[in-house]
């Protein structure tokens, strides 16, 4: 298997943190959460599994209303910690499916803030051999510096900066199949 390059049976989405009253003030808040409904229905229908994180939700709320078709009790794992990395391997559902899904070790990760907790994340994820594949139009912070600076510092950590197109056609991998054809009529015009 080629690290570089995302396959969809080995990998998995990690929607960190787009929560309620966060969402509402990071730059270009409204275009990150429509390319993470785009991702998460294409992701979906692929099935390529979801999780979602969210920090501290008494303070920040939950998960935003748009993605919640997507969200349930089991893939969402509440933290305070600002890396999810370690939360999500004590998570006894995380855990399992871990288990069970032994070949995934890509994660594609979205989520806010990009120089927070997307960022921390990240370089944990790395830090233990996953491959690490960032959706930079599905990322944001407060400010479009803050973004900038933590997408390059994952850059240079070694982590792959994709954006979603880039994810749904290595997920998809072949222009002939009647799952492209599908996605591409629908999703990709």
């Amino acid at each position: 298997m080629n690290p570089l390059r995302l396959l969809e049976h080995h990998s998995f989405v990690l929607v960190i943190d787009i929560q309620g009253k966060l969402a509402r003030i990071i730059d270009q808040g409204e275009a990150v959460i429509k390319r993470n409904q785009w991702l998460l229905t294409i992701a979906n229908k692929l099935n390529v599994p979801i999780w979602f994180t969210e920090q501290y939700p008494q303070g920040l709320g939950e998960t935003v209303e748009e993605l919640l078709a997507w969200r349930t009790k089991a893939n969402t794992v509440t933290k305070t910690r600002f890396s999810a990395y370690e939360t999500l391997q004590q998570h006894q559902g995380f855990s399992a499916f871990l288990q069970q899904n032994q070949g995934r070790n890509q994660v594609v990760i979205t989520g806010t803030e990009s120089h927070v907790c997307v960022l921390q994340t990240a370089l944990e994820f790395a830090h233990h051999g996953w491959s690490v594949f960032m959706v930079a139009d599905a990322v944001g912070s407060r400010t479009a510096e803050s973004k900038a600076l933590a997408l390059a510092r994952m850059q240079e950590a070694g982590i792959q900066i994709i954006n979603g197109e880039m994810a749904v056609f290595e997920w998809l991998d072949d222009s002939a199949s009647e799952r492209f054809k599908q996605i591409s009529r629908n999703y990709l015009r």
